[in-house]
């Protein structure tokens, strides 16, 4: 693995982590509620989803 791939991946999930929280956090309240989501967890919820 190269320092460029490291960077690249890094990079990769950062973007997929910002999307995943804003989609959370633009979820509908009954949709966010079917879920027994908390959209104020938006970004714990997301970096478990992206970060393990």
């Amino acid at each position: 693995m190269t320092l460029i791939d490291t960077i690249r991946r890094t990079i990769a999930k950062r973007a997929h982590y910002s999307r995943t929280k804003r989609e959370i956090r633009a979820m509908p309240l009954d949709v966010a509620l079917d879920l027994n989501i908390d959209r104020a967890d938006a970004r714990l919820i997301a970096r478990q989803a992206v970060y393990g």
